[in-house]
């Protein structure tokens, strides 16, 4: 994929709708997170191995002791993309208390492109065998997922985070 490609959508723009991985059409978002397949709030996160975009090794229990943001997102994904620049934001007022974790799902595509033409500095993860996708059962991106110090779910949320407040509200 071109930058020209990644840029096609204005980030400014507001979707209102989620897309259905499955099915490529907006889901239904009237129903709470919790109602939706997959771990929810209260559950113990799933430990995951991934790599990032230079090839290392991550893993979620490496983090653990601090609170950790895991964001599935596709490059495709119009609200994805929306909330990147706002994560990035969070991610550099707060990374000493918090990690993120982007989980990309569709790492065929130019990934490592796609980062650089938004300027992002959090950790990115390619899910190459989609593995975790299916292990949290991700049916709609973005979704999102607030870890505490013990590895428990504290939050889910379906759909992106537009606002700077609303993920500083996630992670109270």
């Amino acid at each position: 994929m071109s930058k020209d490609q990644f840029e096609q959508s204005p980030v400014n723009q507001s979707f209102d709708q989620l897309i259905d991985i499955e099915e490529s059409e907006a889901a239904d978002s009237s129903q709470p997170a919790e109602h939706f397949p997959g771990p929810n709030a209260g559950d113990k996160a799933i430990d995951f191995k991934l790599k990032d975009l230079s090839g290392e090794e991550v893993t979620l229990s490496q983090f653990k002791g601090k609170k950790v943001i895991i964001n599935f997102w596709a490059t495709w994904c119009p609200p994805c993309k929306e909330e990147m620049p706002v994560m990035e934001d969070f991610y550099k007022k707060n990374r000493d208390e918090i990690e993120i974790l982007a989980i990309n799902i569709d790492p065929q595509y130019n990934v490592k492109e796609y980062q650089q033409s938004l300027g992002l500095s959090f950790p990115i993860l390619l899910d190459e065998d989609d593995k975790i996708n299916k292990a949290y059962d991700i049916l709609t991106v973005p979704t999102t997922y607030v870890i505490n110090e013990q590895g428990l779910i504290t939050h889910k949320q379906i759909g992106a985070i537009t606002s700077l407040e609303a993920f500083k509200a996630l992670i109270k």
